[in-house]
């Protein structure tokens, strides 16, 4: 019920709806949740509440972040937003019209050529919300390739991406979700073996996983494959430059949350989903793919070549309801990518490698233990003698974001502490933490 329209406007349309009254309407809403009395001070004028935003503002303290666990500081460099923030780019919607999108769906193209590239995969689509979802379709894509009803996930996913993947297969007639244990902090293989059984349409696995550690993905892969299953891998895309591909160990899905490549944190969104599959199973690439072709006068132009979503084909052929992408993500992605080259990739993923390393050895020194003893890339997890979330407390009012309280997720993981460790960090910035971390 937007303001202009008047209470007759209502009536109707509430006649219309069928409904009583906008509470009857909006019944499916926690009632506690509907009308809360919010205690908000008075209306100011425009000049005095910007005065009143700068005090705020001053009293911020700007911490030395080494918090990961999904959403990671990485250095953007000023060009990015420069060029995403044109008009042309900052204010284009949805491209349905291929002769007034040209240039939209040309950005779009070359996204996913770049991160075909990046993940050795044959086919990516035009971008969803984060990880998660991304995650969470490449698990019904499964579904439907094999007609199976069991998919296992490893203990090792995100908190939220589990809990994303249970929501949206939460309807599927007969379909059973099971989860894999970790052993020494990756996937226990034996496990993953015997659970992989005839009925197993596929098997999620991150890698580096949630805790931080490399997964031997080669050796998950075969298991998988020799089982009939499909393998959905969510991939960290900064340290693909350093590590076997998705295509490289056979994945079949592969996905990832894409905001370290050009994109804010902004305090946990937007995010960017990639979704990338093998070329066998394009037609269950949910939203959009962006192919190029020639117009009547054999130039170059670009077209939306696959759009399997129920906006466009019938709701029971399609591949999901998504119903938008994060072009503008996407697109500050595809100028990182193209701005730092293959090169500049590989010493992003370097120098995210050796800098997590360097943390680590100097807090060993310091008597510090690493509670894995695995592979890691640019996060690790700290094994402290009090609960994480104390440490977390005190060192930022030394002005560091010490990392992610693991009490959170485990009660057995309550003194861990998940640490995160990017190129944005100086050797004065790593000996400021191990300093800050001293009779933890």
């Amino acid at each position: 019920m937007f303001t202009p329209h008047t209470d007759e406007d209502k009536k109707i349309m509430l006649q219309k709806i069928g409904a009583a009254n906008v509470r009857e309407l909006l019944q499916q809403i926690p009632q506690d949740l509907l009308y809360p009395k919010l205690n908000l001070p008075a209306a100011l004028t425009e000049q005095a509440l910007t005065r009143h935003l700068q005090e705020l503002s001053a009293k911020n303290k700007p911490l030395s972040n080494f918090i990961g666990a999904g959403c990671e500081e990485h250095f953007i460099p000023a060009a990015v937003n420069a060029l995403s923030s044109r008009g042309e780019f900052l204010t284009a919607y949805t491209p349905y019209q291929a002769e007034a999108s040209q240039g939209t769906l040309q950005t779009i193209y070359e996204f996913q050529s770049c991160i075909c590239a990046l993940f050795d995969m044959d086919v990516c689509s035009a971008s969803h919300y984060d990880g998660a979802t991304a995650m969470a379709e490449a698990a019904a894509a499964c579904l439907r390739v094999n007609n199976r009803h069991t998919i296992l996930y490893s203990a090792g996913l995100h908190p939220h991406y589990k809990e994303v993947l249970k929501t949206y297969l939460k309807y599927v007639p007969g379909l059973k979700l099971k989860e894999v244990p970790l052993k020494d902090g990756i996937v226990d293989l034996q496990e993953l073996q015997k659970q992989l059984t005839p009925d197993v349409s596929g098997f999620v696995v991150a890698g580096p996983n949630f805790l931080g550690q490399l997964e031997p993905l080669e050796d998950i892969s075969d298991l998988v494959h020799k089982a009939g299953a499909l393998l959905v891998a969510v991939a960290k895309p900064l340290a693909l430059p350093l590590l076997h591909t998705p295509g490289q160990y056979g994945a079949d899905f592969a996905v990832a949350e894409g905001q370290p490549l050009g994109n804010a944190m902004s305090f946990g969104g937007p995010g960017l989903g990639i979704f990338t599959c093998k070329k066998e199973f394009v037609r269950q690439v949910p939203g959009r793919i962006v192919g190029m072709a020639k117009d009547k006068n054999g130039k170059r132009s670009f077209v939306l070549t696959l759009q399997a979503r129920e906006q466009h084909i019938r709701r029971e052929r399609a591949a999901s309801n998504i119903c938008s992408n994060q072009a503008l993500c996407a697109l500050n992605a595809v100028i990182y990518m193209t701005l730092l080259g293959p090169e500049g990739l590989r010493e992003v993923a370097e120098l995210n490698l050796e800098k997590a390393h360097r943390l680590a050895e100097m807090l060993q020194a310091a008597g510090h233990k690493l509670k894995f003893n695995g592979y890691f890339f640019n996060e690790f997890v700290v094994e402290l003698n009090v609960p994480a979330k104390q440490v977390i407390k005190k060192l930022a009012k030394k002005g560091i974001a010490a990392g992610y309280d693991l009490g959170q997720v485990s009660k057995d993981l309550k003194n861990c502490l998940l640490v995160c460790v990017t190129e944005t960090k100086t050797d004065a910035d790593l000996q400021a933490y191990v300093d800050a971390l001293r009779g933890f």
